[in-house]
């Protein structure tokens, strides 16, 4: 009987009901292996997640990664292995190069591309990963088909990520009223411009609106400093990190429409499942998850780094607030076709059922 092995660098809360949608479907036929610290330090493992630890020991100012433990004692077994498709993690390639000769499957799992997109230099480096691997799984659809036509010898499979099962998702019936806020949910690093988002709300405080920002990060100092500097205290909120559902459920249901002010990422699925609409730097170097935005529909786009532009964009959404309030079922409901944790999940138990 084989089993499906999964070799992470973390396991982040937000992958918690992911996992645990594998373990109830597999059993004792899933092992998780994961260290406790991603190469950004801010991203961590959550301990309610069931996985063995394992060592992650960071090289050359954290841009190598190698994982020493006791997953190594599945080096040469017959189970099917997902390992991250990250050509930084140089344990992995190990498993990889030795595994091929013998017919072990080994799965990839992760961004098709490196952030800067296909023609990048690194680009090159991550295609040679997968041609060592028995297949890839990536993060959406749309990339699944990019890597098809570029690389249409190679087996490539999606997993679109999800944060939430079907039955959490729709938000909290609240009234239009209710729903007067503005929220930011992220790591607060500079690549996601949090301090530009404070900075452009500062120009908003004519409007019947606070700004709610959760996450935490490197650029909170600079946040916190600017928030007091201008006497902002009673107009953005800055509640840390949130991993209770309930709590974020809420937040959501008095928001009128998320932002992302740099690049997105899960948290443009984790808007919709609540029927939130968001508003969206255009020119950024996107996460895949992008591909869940529709302009028009769900979504906003402001000129990148335009703080006027932002603001503009702000306003009109307000003065069309109850277009995009009675929006808030129908994004949900798109959401909920395309973006949940089963749907996440069913590829991976699809693996180790297809090669028993």
């Amino acid at each position: 009987m084989k089993n499906l092995i999964m070799i992470q660098v973390v396991t982040p809360d937000y992958r918690e009901k992911f996992f645990g949608h594998l373990q109830k479907n597999l059993g004792n036929s899933f092992r998780l292996y994961s260290g406790d610290v991603d190469f950004q330090k801010s991203i961590k493992s959550e301990h309610n997640v069931l996985k063995t630890k394992i060592i992650n020991t960071f090289l050359f100012k954290r841009s190598l990664l190698f994982q020493f433990g006791s997953h190594w004692q599945e080096l040469f077994k017959k189970n099917i292995m997902v390992i991250g498709l990250n050509p930084r993690i140089i344990s992995n390639w190990i498993f990889l190069i030795l595994r091929k000769p013998l017919g072990l499957k080994t799965y990839v799992w992760g961004h098709a591309w490196p952030r800067k997109g296909p023609n990048s230099k690194t680009a090159r480096i991550r295609h040679l990963m997968q041609r060592f691997a028995s297949g890839t799984i990536t993060y959406s659809e749309a990339h699944k088909k990019e890597l098809m036509v570029k690389y249409p010898k190679l087996r490539i499979l999606s997993a679109p990520n999800a944060l939430y099962s079907q039955s959490e998702m729709g938000g909290l019936e609240l009234s239009m009223d209710e729903a007067k806020n503005i929220i930011y949910v992220g790591r607060l690093v500079a690549a996601k411009k949090p301090l530009f988002l404070v900075k452009a709300f500062h120009k908003l405080l004519d409007l019947d609106t606070n700004l709610i920002i959760v996450g935490d990060g490197p650029e909170r100092k600079k946040i916190d400093e600017y928030v007091e500097t201008h006497n902002l205290g009673l107009r953005v909120q800055l509640t840390g990190h949130i991993n209770n559902f309930n709590k974020l459920k809420e937040l959501y249901a008095k928001s009128l429409v998320s932002v992302s002010p740099g690049y997105v990422g899960l948290s443009i699925t984790q808007s919709f499942a609540f029927g939130v609409p968001m508003l969206i730097s255009r020119n950024e170097d996107h996460s895949p998850e992008i591909e869940a935005a529709k302009e028009s529909s769900n979504a906003v786009f402001f000129q990148t780094d335009n703080q006027n532009d932002f603001c503009l964009k702000v306003e009109e959404i307000f003065k069309f607030k109850k277009v995009f309030f009675e929006k808030r079922k129908t994004i949900a409901t798109e959401c909920k076709k395309h973006y949940t944790t089963e749907k996440m999940a069913l590829p991976f138990v699809k693996l180790l059922r297809q090669n028993v």
